[in-house]
């Protein structure tokens, strides 16, 4: 198939991004405050074009946080339909490392879940929520602020 200067590309693009559900043994979840807009969220980001999702959840959780996590399992994958943002969530459990504050979080906190519920946009809290079930990993559609189909297990 041919495409001229001017045509759309005949496949769509998507960002893929990775985030880590860190949780500890006392059932407390890492986030972050990020530097740039004051939300809080798991930490992650975008997934280089030479790393593994694995590698790529490692590497983000150092950056953002300084804490060294083993990656678990995936536990969700979330789309943001508006903006065509693939996000790939996996649970992980801390291996070392102090949480510290980054040049991309001005916060670094162990949340309980429900402060998770208060503290963060629906968008965000439940990629960690998620986590925590055993019926996992769960494919979730959002526009940025709401999801497709209601999140009833979590009681947003």
């Amino acid at each position: 198939m041919s495409n001229s200067t001017g045509d759309k590309p005949s496949t769509p693009l998507h960002s893929v991004s990775v985030a880590g559900a860190v949780i500890r043994e006392d059932g407390r979840m890492l986030a972050i405050q990020r530097r740039d807009n004051g939300t809080w969220e798991p930490p992650g980001g975008v997934l280089e074009l030479d790393e593994t999702p694995e590698d790529g959840v490692v590497r983000e959780v150092l950056e953002e946080t300084g804490v060294h996590v083993e990656v678990e399992q995936l536990t969700g994958v979330y789309k943001n339909m508006a903006r065509g943002i693939v996000a790939l969530v996996f649970r992980c459990k801390p291996s070392g490392g102090e949480e510290s504050t980054t040049s991309e979080a001005t916060s670094v906190e162990w949340l309980t879940p429900d402060e998770v519920k208060k503290q963060m946009r629906e968008v965000y809290a439940v990629r960690l929520l998620d986590a925590l079930e055993p019926n996992i990993p769960h494919v979730r559609s959002h526009d940025g602020i709401r999801f497709s189909s209601p999140i009833h297990t979590h009681e947003m």
